[in-house]
């Protein structure tokens, strides 16, 4: 391919992925009446930073949301993580003709719709009283979450080479030593490319947070958004909710810039080959 090509090429894979967020970004700077009509082609008037500030001035305030969503998303990735990897091992350590099953069993469970267990959910939610507790959330998170974090580690623990962990087993080294001082060190990368997307999925989901959670004070981001500007049937406020949008991004944006290169090599290393 030749350099122009290429180069169109690249602008048009970065219009696909940019354009919805640089749109995201202007709406929430524009005037709501600066979005429609002959006044969304005047650019150089209706540059505005209150609809930030509406989204901010509400109640609960905005960041509260963000809390939320941050002590599940991270109590959910860490459960997570702690379940799948002693899992991950033992999955690569079975015989080859178990391990086939296995595999197949987790891979059917990690595309499974989960919505399909929704009344099953709700449930349990109300059979243990899990409804209203911020925390509560982090155990359906961890469940649906678990078999794709098996089968990324899993990919990472047949990367390694059998004598290193023969090495450490001659040294004197248990199980737990072995997983704890030599194998999970090694497959870092791959451990951290699971946790940004266990974290992402946590972050995102939508209709369990919506009815296990019904306090405005403990709800997280995503059933939060509908409740940030007062919208009603009379008036969507576009501006409200591209300025909350790009607020709630902020965080992602940021934990995704200090590990892009764990991230990039944990899903090159591990999660590919296997």
């Amino acid at each position: 391919m030749k350099t122009p090509q290429r180069a169109l090429v690249v602008a048009a894979l970065l219009a696909w992925t940019l354009g919805p967020l640089l749109w995201q970004l202007y709406t929430s700077l524009r005037d709501p009446s600066a979005l429609v009509g002959q006044a969304a082609a005047d650019l150089a008037s209706g540059w505005t930073l209150s609809n930030y500030s509406q989204v901010l001035s509400g109640q609960p305030p905005f960041w509260r949301y963000l809390l939320n969503s941050t002590v599940v998303a991270f109590s959910a990735t860490l459960l997570t993580l702690v379940l799948a990897l002693p899992c991950a091992y033992a999955m690569n350590r079975c015989r080859r003709l178990l391990r086939a099953g296995i595999r197949l069993t987790v891979l059917a469970a990690a595309v499974f719709p989960y919505v399909l267990l929704f009344l099953a959910l709700l449930e349990l939610a109300r059979t243990f009283s899990l409804a209203n507790h911020l925390l509560a959330l982090t155990l359906p998170y961890a469940g649906l979450s678990l078999p794709l974090a098996v089968l990324l580690l899993q990919s990472a623990f047949a990367d390694l080479p059998p004598e290193l962990e023969e090495a450490a087993r001659l040294e004197g080294m248990g199980l737990w030593s072995r997983l704890r001082w030599v194998l999970i060190p090694l497959i870092a990368p791959a451990s951290a490319s699971t946790a940004i997307l266990v974290f992402l999925f946590c972050w995102n989901e939508y209709p369990i947070a919506l009815t296990w959670i019904s306090r405005a004070e403990l709800l997280t981001l995503p059933p939060a958004m509908a409740r940030i500007a007062g919208s009603s049937v009379f008036t969507v406020p576009y501006g409200a909710f591209a300025a909350a949008t790009v607020l709630g991004s902020l965080p992602l944006l940021l934990m995704v810039l200090l590990f892009q290169r764990q991230i990039v090599s944990g899903l090159t290393q591990g999660a590919i080959k296997g």
